[in-house]
């Protein structure tokens, strides 16, 4: 949550819910049908719109906004019976991979204050992580899910495109960005994956892009033949042999489960963070980061401002401003596209009908700040993004320092309940969340 800003608590309001829930409990029958979350405590990345909480993401010109109603995927979790303790830190803008901003401050994994929660659902991933929650909603346009469950040590699921409406977020997703953002669940047991999205999924009514979706069941899933694809050769830095070694354990369990394992090179990722930006800045419509700041009362970006330390805005927001200064002509950014287009359906083609096993970065969590001016770093999870793939993050264990492990399962899409059924093989071998190791 924000570093000691009370408001961003609505601990008073979620005790008075948690005692009518009780109430309501005690006053059923043995086999009254109640609400399926009733009485769960969660919390909401702080970009995702709750009633009477702020919606900033982080940035200072909106820290006095309160909301007056919920995202429809957050509402649908109030109407399942679960209890808002609050809204989690994200990035400024949700633009990096790390939790940080002005009005906040930054949030850092449970597992070593000295090291990034990721983002830009930090905030989630640590509330999770360190045992505060039991889940969270969060989003993920490049890795924000996934990224943030990765470093904290705990599961979460970004569904296939135009599951979850992404309305009451904030960015909002223009023109055809709610093709790339998808809304899903974070929590500490694979179990909870396929509820929760459940809930959350369908039409709103408002959100173009979101179809009725056909949720299958996890437990249906036979693992036997099962085609499991590994990644060779796609990170930009070397895979750690921590986050190898992990991920061929996790293959181990599958073979033994009667899975069939094959191992392909995509060099192509190598290059792939261009074309994923310049499909996003596309797919975004002709809003540009330096008119969004100023449509929400930020003073307009000078150059100076880019370029000095301590400015008004974070160093991930300052480098998007500068590019887009920089700028992309018509042609080079039609180039993009089309590579972008390409790398989507080679990435389809790959997973098929079987899953991919890829971590999401290619180390544990690092520590604060080393992973500015790293663009390339988007690209082991946005590339999924980029094909609208289902993906589940799965942790397995911890490293001899502490510090989580894990691996995105990507399936077919729509096949959620293909990786979220992997993922509940994983965990039954590997045991899943670990607590933090006291300090």
């Amino acid at each position: 949550m924000g570093a000691g800003d009370q408001c961003n608590r609505r601990y008073e309001q979620a005790l008075e819910e948690a005692q009518t829930a009780d109430a309501i409990i005690a006053a059923s029958a043995e086999d009254a049908e109640l609400p399926p979350l009733l009485g769960v405590p969660f919390t909401v990345k702080e970009s995702i719109a709750l009633k009477g909480m702020p919606n900033a993401a982080g940035l200072v010109a909106r820290g006095g906004l309160r909301m007056t109603e919920s995202a429809p995927s957050a509402q649908r979790l109030i109407d399942a019976g679960a209890i808002a303790l609050g809204v989690t830190n994200t990035s400024e803008l949700t633009l990096w991979i790390e939790s940080e901003n002005r009005l906040y401050g930054r949030t850092s994994t449970p597992y070593d204050t000295a090291r990034t929660a990721g983002g830009s659902s930090g905030g989630e991933g640590a509330a999770v992580g360190c045992g505060g929650s039991p889940f969270g909603l969060a989003s993920d346009i490049a890795g924000s899910i996934r990224i943030p469950a990765l470093f904290c040590g705990v599961f979460a699921h970004k569904p296939t495109s135009g599951v979850v409406p992404n309305t009451g977020s904030f960015p909002a997703s223009h023109a055809d960005a709610g093709r790339l953002l998808q809304s899903g669940p974070i929590a500490r047991r694979a179990e909870d994956l396929m509820p929760l999205l459940r809930i959350v999924a369908g039409p709103d009514g408002v959100d173009e892009h979101v179809h009725k979706a056909d949720l299958q069941d996890p437990g249906s899933v036979s693992l036997s033949g099962l085609d499991v694809v590994t990644v060779e050769e796609s990170f930009v830095r070397d895979m750690s042999q921590e986050l190898r070694d992990a991920r061929e354990r996790a293959v181990g369990a599958l073979v033994a489960a009667g899975a069939k394992v094959r191992s392909v090179k995509l060099r192509s990722w190598r290059s792939a963070v261009l074309p994923y930006l310049a499909t996003l800045k596309t797919a975004s419509g002709s809003q540009s980061t330096a008119e969004l700041l100023v449509e929400q009362g930020a003073e307009p970006p000078r150059l100076r401002d880019l370029l000095r330390r301590g400015g008004p805005f974070t160093r991930p927001t300052r480098i998007a401003l500068a590019a887009e200064r920089l700028g992309d002509s018509p042609a080079a950014v039609a180039r993009l596209n089309s590579e972008g287009h390409r790398l989507a359906h080679e990435l389809i083609e790959i997973v098929g009908d079987g899953v991919l096993l890829h971590p999401a970065q290619p180390t544990v969590a690092p520590k604060h700040g080393r992973t500015l001016g790293q663009p390339w770093l988007l690209v082991p999870a946005a590339m999924f993004n980029l094909a609208g793939l289902p993906v589940t993050e799965v942790p397995l264990g911890l490293d001899d320092r502490g510090l989580p492990l894990g691996v995105q399962v990507a399936a077919g899409a729509g096949r959620d309940h293909v990786a979220i059924a992997v993922a509940l093989e994983l965990e039954r071998v590997f045991g899943g969340w670990v607590p933090p190791r006291p300090p």
